[in-house]
């Protein structure tokens, strides 16, 4: 599965997909219509049991510099529009926050504004040295939505988050570490690092992952306990399993497993 030669190239392999975003002449800056199309490939990924894990990066050693800025004067222009805008946005960011799998953002060069965001949505961040990241809202004068802050909020706490937004600057590579806009630091190549961390990943029980990502986004958000018929439902489906008796006879074997995601 693969497509190239698009804004947003797709490929899927040994478990794992990647979502390229590709407009390196412009540091791979995010149009509208791209944001729309994140939005549809990460939700048409989530019905396909052979993607066990996801990666998201850029081409051209960035990641992505944030929104396309030039275009707004025409899809940005007023408050109607801006609407609009934010409405895709948002529906990009949550189907990349909800992918039922681990997220991997492979970050090289810029991830910045949106970029950032986009980053922020996954569960895992693997950068290299070359990483700058932040969100120049404030220079700007845009305000950020509560489902943005609150990813910053959460990955980076509160006076980071302050920090982070009202300077509105890039942070280098040692910053992230330490603030936690990055969860990896790779030596070298992000995106090889990456790969590494999602092969690993795909490897594992993919009904043990998805459970254990609805379990503890459940805890984060605070309605853990308002889905406990979902949880306790997953759990059960997992006990009933075939992965849970290809785990339990490899362990004894002392074998390698093979799970199917059933």
């Amino acid at each position: 599965m693969s497509s190239h030669g698009e804004d947003i190239e797709l490929s899927l392999a040994n478990g794992v997909a990647e979502v390229r975003l590709n407009r390196p002449n412009k540091r791979n800056a995010v149009s509208l219509a791209m944001w729309r199309r994140l939005s549809e490939i990460f939700s048409g990924l989530a019905g396909n049991p052979e993607a066990r894990a996801v990666i998201l990066t850029g081409s051209g050693g960035h990641f992505c510099a944030g929104a396309d800025i030039s275009e707004f004067a025409e899809v940005r222009a007023d408050v109607e529009a801006g609407r609009v805008y934010e409405h895709a946005t948002e529906e990009a960011t949550i189907a990349i926050r909800d992918w039922p799998g681990p997220t991997i953002a492979a970050i090289s060069g810029y991830a910045m504004g949106g970029g950032c965001g986009l980053a922020l949505a996954c569960d895992i961040r693997v950068g290299d040295p070359t990483a700058k990241m932040g969100i120049p809202a404030a220079r700007l004068g845009i305000i950020y939505s509560p489902l943005d802050c609150n990813l910053l909020y959460r990955q980076v706490g509160l006076a980071n988050a302050k920090r982070v937004l009202y300077g509105g600057r890039p942070f280098g590579f040692d910053d992230c570490v330490r603030m936690g806009l990055l969860d990896i630091a790779a030596e070298t190549d992000a995106l090889a690092a990456a790969r590494d961390l999602a092969l690993s990943l795909a490897e594992n029980a993919p009904l043990t992952l998805k459970g254990s990502k609805l379990i503890l986004e459940a805890c984060a958000d605070g309605s853990a306990a308002a889905r406990g018929t979902e949880i306790d439902a997953v759990i059960d489906a997992g006990i009933a399993s075939a992965d849970y008796a290809e785990g339990r006879q490899a362990f004894m074997e002392k074998r390698k497993p093979v799970f199917v995601g059933r």
